[in-house]
């Protein structure tokens, strides 16, 4: 259902209602024009289109990202260090808390709500690996979600810049605990793009088939050269380690 028809619905209801009972108090007409609110909302974010999920995510998430743009420049910039220091270090949970805690102490706010406002951020980086979304990508998600243009850029900028180390952390992850089943890569030359440092830097996409329980999945990312090639090597020294135990 899209997002006209269901205000069209819902305004011919509280019309019809009106008609029957001419006599409704401001309450009741608050309340009506509360309810309209509410199912307009709920409308517009199942018709939300995101690239890093295609579930319908609940109002408090895009609330959260409303919320960030109350932020100062400065503010903004720390979370999203922290944000991303946590990405890279995803073991270091209790030094993650902490810094928000500190964060929020800083500030004057609680931490509470800081913590649950930063579970919603955690959505978008999260999801995008899985799914090897661009920078571009992710700052079109944060604007959709209700992030001003500049927060939205400088955090699709630290993706850029990171995202080949989160996207090598995702394998590493997903190896771990996952029987690779094939591999495959293709090479690539950049000629113009904000997330790379030079044009003409030949890049590598590889694509990794992993087994999880009786079904596959997809694993993604991008390597430099000699990125990949450590990589290569690394995956050497695993396969000649098992061999030894076996």
């Amino acid at each position: 259902m899209s997002a006209s028809s269901c205000s069209r619905g819902s305004s011919t209801l509280l019309n019809a209602c009106a008609v029957k009972n001419p006599e409704v108090d401001c309450t009741a007409e608050q309340s009506s024009s509360d309810g309209l609110l509410f199912f307009q909302r709920n409308c517009w974010l199942e018709k939300m289109q995101l690239h890093f999920t295609k579930d319908v995510l609940p109002d408090s998430v895009s609330t959260d990202f409303q919320n960030l743009n109350k932020f100062s420049e400065q503010q903004f910039l720390r979370l999203t260090e922290i944000l991303f220091q946590f990405l890279l270090e995803p073991k270091e949970t209790e030094r993650f808390m902490q810094q928000l805690s500190e964060f929020a102490g800083e500030h004057g706010m609680s931490a509470g709500p800081l913590r649950n406002l930063m579970k919603s951020v955690l959505l978008v980086p999260q999801g995008a690996l899985k799914k090897n979304l661009t920078a571009e990508q992710i700052k079109e998600d944060l604007v959709t979600l209700g992030l001003n243009e500049d927060k939205a850029a400088h955090f699709s900028q630290q993706w850029g810049e990171h995202y080949a180390a989160l996207s090598r952390l995702a394998v590493r992850q997903t190896l771990m605990v996952n029987q690779l089943v094939d591999m495959e890569w293709k090479f690539g030359v950049t000629v113009g793009t904000s997330e790379v440092q030079k044009v003409g830097n030949i890049f590598l996409q590889l694509k990794l088939v992993v087994r999880k329980g009786n079904s596959t999945e997809n694993v993604y990312m991008e390597l430099t050269l000699p990125q990949f090639y450590n990589f290569l090597h690394e995956m050497e020294r695993a396969k000649a380690s098992m061999e030894c135990f076996s």
